[in-house]
């Protein structure tokens, strides 16, 4: 049946009796094939922590000492780092199954980039980024192992994010001296390297049902590589996008005859994450995307995004940082090799927003990328040009922005007369303060809504 996504988990298989049979250079070598340099050190790392682990478990049941408490991280002689044992101890979500070359001992955390701490962010005192809430629309009231419940573990991470919409590059356009970037926000720390590594591996789950032809004709596309750059994976989800004219004629554009897949439910809680976190308005809620396989090599040429979709659209970046390139003149180098005057990294687990100008004027190209990499756009479409066979999503619709809560401190404060003191982003790149408050300062909306 097409989209039936409960397929995904492979049948149980005794790997630890295969793992005994293997030796320590076998099971990296079968864990490491086909990744990138980097991934097989952290594979490495991995595997001889392993190993050390079972030394010091060898060690101290000779010398009598509780093996249980050392694994669980409580002994002094723990040799697994705080964050990791942080991990371990949290009321973590499900993870989806590891197939294909995602498969791993544990939650990656190859995804971590020092580019990808928050923009205009001070480092807390204690890394609280990876606390881990689920992907969800809106909390839970139970508390979890750190007594903290849902709400506040959701706050901590949303006043983490990082908002940068400062973005400037003028260029002379219909004789006018314009920012050809207006428009363009950086957010990042959406997703943590968790909820990175589960959504990557959902979206290998979804290649390999594409290949087994598991999925609508139209929603998987694996072209051949007939050339440098030429050839990436799509996932289409939502709606059938042409980009260019196909063998029925149709032009470039939404095919409003034709049907794709729906947007798989972990893809809704990323919309519903990037809405309650004021990363996208609530008045432009994403119902379709297209997700972008890159191996090394491949490339998306200069464009501007169609506009059977409204503004503003976002992408988000997985597996490796790129960089990408605006201005309303991009050069075509070689196969893949594309110059223009401004460039921007993309952190992982960011959210690059595109409206107004940096939509609209500027185009924009990913040059070819130096290793693995996985992009997902997510867009609104036209009222217009919708399928003819769309009907709304009740999951996303009437999405809420997250409002920080009170705590029972700034309760007090108010009957003394004082201000609510609550955590602050110290990000202070906001274009609308009515759209983007400071946290810790309320509208006067949300004010009238708390008495």
């Amino acid at each position: 049946m097409t989209g039936d996504y409960s397929r995904w988990s492979p049948e149980p298989r005794d790997f630890k009796a295969m793992l005994k049979k293997l030796s320590h250079e076998q099971i990296l070598q079968v864990l490491s094939e086909g990744l990138c340099s980097y991934c097989e050190e952290v594979i490495e790392s991995r595997v001889n922590n392993l190993n050390l682990i079972q030394r010091r478990v060898d060690e101290m049941a000779l010398s009598n000492v509780n093996v249980a408490e050392f694994l669980r991280g409580n002994s002094s002689d723990d040799v697994i780092s705080p964050k990791r044992k942080l991990n371990a101890d949290a009321d973590a979500y499900t993870p989806s199954p590891r197939v294909g070359d995602s498969t791993n001992s544990g939650r990656s955390k190859r995804f971590v980039s020092a580019s990808s701490t928050p923009v205009n962010n001070k480092q807390p005192v204690s890394d609280l980024s990876n606390i881990e809430i689920k992907l969800n629309d809106g909390p839970s009231r139970s508390v979890v192992g750190d007594d903290l419940v849902e709400d506040q573990k959701e706050f901590i991470r949303f006043s983490q994010v990082g908002r940068r919409k400062d973005f400037v590059h003028y260029e002379n356009v219909n004789e006018k001296q314009i920012n050809v970037l207006k428009g363009l926000e950086l957010h990042t720390n959406v997703f943590n390297p968790d909820e990175q590594m589960e959504i990557v591996e959902l979206v290998y789950s979804l290649q390999r049902m594409g290949q087994k032809r598991q999925l609508r004709v139209r929603t998987y596309s694996e072209p051949r590589k007939w050339m440098r750059g030429k050839g990436r994976v799509t996932i289409q989800f939502g709606c059938c996008y042409n980009y260019a004219v196909d063998k029925s004629g149709n032009p470039p554009g939404i095919v409003r005859d034709e049907e794709v897949d729906p947007l798989p439910p972990l893809f809704k809680k990323m919309i519903k994450r990037m809405v309650r976190w004021h990363v996208m308005p609530t008045s432009c809620v994403p119902d379709s995307c297209i997700v972008n396989i890159y191996d090394e090599g491949d490339c998306i040429p200069p464009h501007i995004d169609h506009h059977d979709f409204v503004r503003p659209f976002c992408t988000v970046s997985f597996l490796a940082e790129c960089k990408i390139l605006f201005g309303t003149t991009l050069k075509i180098i070689n196969p893949g090799e594309f110059s223009g005057p401004f460039s921007l990294p993309l952190p992982l687990g960011s959210v690059l927003i595109f409206n107004g100008n940096g939509a609209d004027v500027a185009k924009h190209c990913v040059p070819s990328v130096p290793a693995k990499r996985i992009s997902i756009t997510f867009r609104k479409m036209d009222v217009s040009k919708l399928p003819y066979r769309y009907t709304p999503d009740p999951e996303l619709v009437g999405i809420e922005r997250l409002v920080p809560p009170p705590s029972s401190d700034s309760s007090r404060n108010r009957q003394h007369g004082k201000n609510d003191k609550l955590p602050k982003s110290e990000n202070k790149v906001f274009s609308n303060e009515d759209d983007f408050p400071p946290l810790g300062k309320s509208t006067s909306s949300s004010r009238r809504s708390r008495r």
